[in-house]
C-alpha cells in the first residue's frame, strides 16, 4: 500500500511537488480551499507566467536569511527546472535578459500542463477543501486532515499577497499551530504611497528615471526603470523593484524617501548647462514652456513648485542660482513614502516561515517531524523577473524529495 502524502495549497510550489512524489509512487492528496487551483499561475508575467530566469544568484532573494535558497538553485538550477518542464511538453523561450517564458507566451499552457499532468500521475486533488487544523496521531505520529491519516505534510499555501485570487494567512496560521515561528509578512512587488500634494496633478505619467531609496536618510537602495504615477503614489516597474526593500523598511517602523532622477541621461554640470543654453536661447518662452522641451508636461509645474521656481517667471529671467536649485530637483526629486499599496495590488509577500526552523535541502521542519514547506509561505521572496516562481518549483520539488526519501 502506497505511503500517503498530503499537500495544502495546490499552487506552483504545491503542484510541483503533487507531481513529483506521485511520480515516485506515493498516494498523493492535494487540498486547495479555491474553486480553481493555480490561480496565480494564470496571472503571473501578466498572463505570460515569467517562469524562471538564468541568473539564479543569491542578491536575487530576501528575508530574514536569503542565503537559504542557495542549496536549492544549486540543486534544482535553471537546466533541471527545464528538464522538469519538457518531462511534462513545456517548452520554454529565454529573452534576452535571462527571463524565460512557456514557448506559447501563454500562462495557461502551464497551469494546463501542471494540472493535466498532476491528475495523469494518479494525485487527488481536493478543490473547494479549506484545512484550518490538523491533528497529530500520537501512536502512529500521521496527520489527520478531514478524517484521512498522512504520512507526510506539505505546506505550500502561499502567501497573503493577491487575496483576489485566494490568497490568505491559513497556511502561516497552520504553521504557527505547529510550533513554527513566523515572521512579520509584508507585501512586495507593489507600488508605494507618497505624502505629496501634487499626486492628482501627475497622476498618469509614466517615465524612465533613476530611483533611490533613503532609509532614515541613507540610501539603501538604487536602480533605473519605469515610474507610473498615480493618484495614490508611484508605481512601475522600476518602483517595483525596490519595493521589496521600501515595505521591509516601513515593517520596521523606518522614515524613507524616494529620490527621482527625472533626466539620468545628464549629469549635474551637464544639465546646468543645457537648461542655462536653453534659457539663452528661449528668452521669451516662460520657464514651463521651456521645460516641456525636456520633462513630460505634467511634472512641470509640481517639480518648478519643490525648487522653489516660480512657474509665471520668463526664461530670461532664470539666475544662475535658481538654474541650478532646478537642476538639483530635476536629478533629485524627493517624496516621502508612506505605506505601499497593499496585498490586494502586490505580487508578492515577504515574511512567513522562519527559515532557520527548516532544513534548506529537505524543506523539512527542524521542529515537526514528516512536516514540509515550500514556496512564498517560506520566508523567502525574489525579485521581479521569475524568481519566485523557480523558488516554488524548486522548494516544491525538493519537498517531494524529501517525503519520499528512504529513511
Amino acid at each position: 500500500m502506497a505511503e500517503k502524502i498530503a499537500i495544502i495549497g495546490a499552487g506552483a510550489a504545491g503542484l510541483v511537488a503533487a507531481i513529483t512524489a506521485a511520480k515516485r509512487g506515493r498516494e498523493v492528496h492535494l487540498f486547495e480551499k479555491n474553486p480553481q487551483p493555480a490561480k496565480k499561475i494564470l496571472a503571473s508575467g501578466n498572463g505570460r507566467c515569467n517562469i524562471s530566469n538564468t541568473d539564479l544568484t543569491l542578491k536575487h532573494y530576501h528575508g530574514n536569511n536569503p542565503q537559504f535558497v542557495q542549496k536549492a538553485l544549486r540543486y534544482f538550477d535553471f537546466q533541471k527546472m527545464q528538464n522538469f518542464f519538457r518531462s511534462i511538453g513545456l517548452l520554454l523561450q529565454v529573452k534576452s535578459d535571462g527571463r524565460a517564458y512557456p514557448l506559447s507566451n501563454e500562462a495557461r499552457s502551464v497551469y494546463d500542463l501542471l494540472i493535466m499532468q498532476a491528475r495523469l500521475s494518479g494525485v487527488v486533488i481536493h478543490t473547494g477543501r479549506k484545512i484550518t487544523q490538523t491533528e497529530r496521531n500520537a501512536d502512529t505520529g500521521t496527520f489527520i486532515l478531514d478524517g484521512i491519516p498522512f504520512s507526510k505534510l506539505l505546506i505550500a499555501t502561499g502567501s497573503p499577497a493577491a487575496p483576489q485570487l485566494g490568497a490568505d494567512n491559513s497556511g502561516l496560521d497552520l504553521a504557527r499551530n505547529l510550533g513554527h515561528t513566523i515572521l512579520p509578512c509584508y507585501p512586495t512587488l507593489v507600488g508605494l504611497h507618497l505624502q505629496s500634494p501634487s499626486l492628482s496633478r501627475v497622476a498618469g505619467v509614466k517615465h524612465h528615471a533613476k530611483i533611490t531609496l533613503l532609509i532614515e536618510g541613507k540610501k539603501e537602495y538604487d536602480t533605473s526603470g519605469d515610474i507610473l504615477f498615480t493618484r495614490y503614489g508611484i508605481s512601475g516597474f522600476g518602483i517595483l523593484d525596490i519595493s521589496t526593500y521600501a515595505s521591509a523598511a516601513l515593517l520596521r517602523g523606518h522614515n524613507i524617501t524616494l529620490s527621482l532622477d527625472m533626466l539620468p541621461e545628464f549629469d549635474r554640470n551637464g544639465l546646468v548647462s543645457q537648461l542655462s543654453s536653453l534659457a539663452k536661447a528661449l528668452p521669451d518662452y516662460p520657464v514651463t514652456t521651456l521645460l516641456e522641451g525636456i520633462l513630460p508636461s505634467k511634472i512641470v509645474s509640481p517639480l518648478l513648485q519643490s525648487a522653489g521656481v516660480s512657474a509665471d517667471l520668463p526664461a530670461r529671467s532664470l539666475t544662475p542660482k535658481a538654474i541650478r536649485a532646478l537642476a538639483h530637483t530635476i536629478h533629485n526629486w524627493r517624496f516621502r513614502v508612506t505605506d505601499t499599496h497593499g496585498y490586494k495590488h502586490a505580487e508578492t509577500s515577504g515574511g512567513g516561515v522562519d527559515t532557520s526552523e527548516i532544513d534548506p535541502f529537505t524543506f523539512e521542519s527542524k521542529i515537526v517531524k514528516d512536516l514540509f514547506f515550500a514556496g512564498e509561505v517560506i520566508d523567502i521572496v525574489g525579485d521581479r523577473g521569475g524568481y519566485n516562481l523557480h523558488f516554488a518549483w524548486a522548494s516544491g520539488y525538493l519537498a517531494a524529495l524529501g517525503m519520499t526519501k528512504k529513511d
